[in-house]
């Protein structure tokens, strides 16, 4: 390969749908042209923000909190900076003692463990990629969705709802974000049967209008909920989000279902405002149980585009379920 070959590759013919070609060549480009893959792999990692962002959470909210608690180091946080207390005054030979003996323990500490300290990571026990990982905890709003305590406050790792090995996938439906301590616990105390938990999901029931849907008229769908447009459409381009899960009520969804039927949600609401320009709002609703007006005992939550001028007076939106109590401008509540 001569150079007008790879420099045309480069300016002309390289198409690229994330950063990991350009890496790959400078990686290679900077150490003499070969290179193992593992090495490669670490010039990608550099790269990858989100899993820095992750990794520099782990460090100030476990080593780092570790060794200022002992007063091992000290960290300044406008410069984002830590220190080794004493540093200065050690030697050369010291240093390097001091070294030897740090990985010695780190040694002694792989011996007895193993690679399965980082089981959690590998692709064989449920692996997630740092972009997933980073759009599960931008979605948790970085707090942990057990027991609700802030990424400054513990490092936070991405979970499979439903495990992996008992059929789980990775897709974002089946994902959350749990602090340290709650993963910690969850794996070591729970002994649910997860194989009765995928029965559920699958869970239809006969005679049921959204059990039985036709997969022509499914818009979208992905593992736990499908989209079909709304036969009775209140506006044009009004569509139901319908967990697969027989189960009449929003309320007695998981999270997993959750996450998955507000996944196709936020699908939809691009889809239409951007096929639609005409659409400046929507009404999301859900009715629960009869005396809401739910006919089909089914859970489907409505996403209704709106457009200017499509009522008379929109004020109050979905408080018109109770039509004369609709508009509180009016000073009738």
């Amino acid at each position: 390969m001569t150079y007008t070959q790879l420099a045309d590759f480069i300016d002309n013919r390289m198409r690229m749908s994330h950063i990991y070609q350009p890496v790959m060549l400078i990686t290679l480009l900077e150490h003499g042209g070969r290179l193992k893959d593992s090495e490669i792999a670490k010039s990608l990692l550099a790269q990858d923000q989100s899993q820095i962002e992750y990794y520099t959470s782990i460090t100030n909210n476990m080593p780092g909190k570790v060794l200022r608690k002992h007063e091992i180091v000290t960290r300044d946080r406008s410069a984002r900076e830590y220190t080794l207390k004493g540093f200065e005054a050690l030697s050369a030979d010291e240093i390097n003692s001091l070294k030897e003996k740090a990985i010695g323990r780190l040694d002694a500490y792989l011996e007895k463990r193993g690679s399965k300290i980082f089981d959690h990571r590998r692709k064989s026990s449920g692996y997630i990629s740092g972009t997933i990982r980073y759009e599960v905890l931008k979605r948790a709003q970085f707090h942990c969705e057990l027991c609700g305590i802030s990424a400054d406050q513990k490092a936070l790792e991405v979970d499979h709802i439903l495990p992996r090995n008992s059929g789980g996938s990775d897709d974002l439906s089946n994902l959350q974000a749990l602090c340290y301590s709650c993963n910690s616990m969850k794996r070591d105390r729970d002994d649910t049967d997860f194989r009765a938990v995928r029965e559920a999901f699958a869970r239809k029931e006969v005679g049921c209008t959204f059990c039985e849907i036709p997969q022509e008229r499914i818009k979208a769908e992905n593992e736990l909920a499908y989209v079909i447009a709304d036969k009775f459409a209140v506006t044009k381009g009004h569509c139901l989000i319908i967990p697969r899960r027989h189960t009449a009520s929003y309320f007695d969804l998981g999270q997993a279902e959750i996450n998955a039927v507000t996944s196709l949600l936020k699908q939809q609401r691009k889809i239409i405002a951007e096929k639609d320009k005409a659409v400046t709002g929507f009404n999301v609703g859900v009715n629960d149980g009869q005396h809401s007006g739910q006919t089909i005992m089914h859970c489907h939550i409505h996403l209704i585009p709106r457009r200017k001028g499509d009522m008379a007076d929109p004020t109050g939106g979905v408080r018109h379920v109770i039509p004369e109590r609709g508009n509180y401008k009016t000073g009738l509540i």
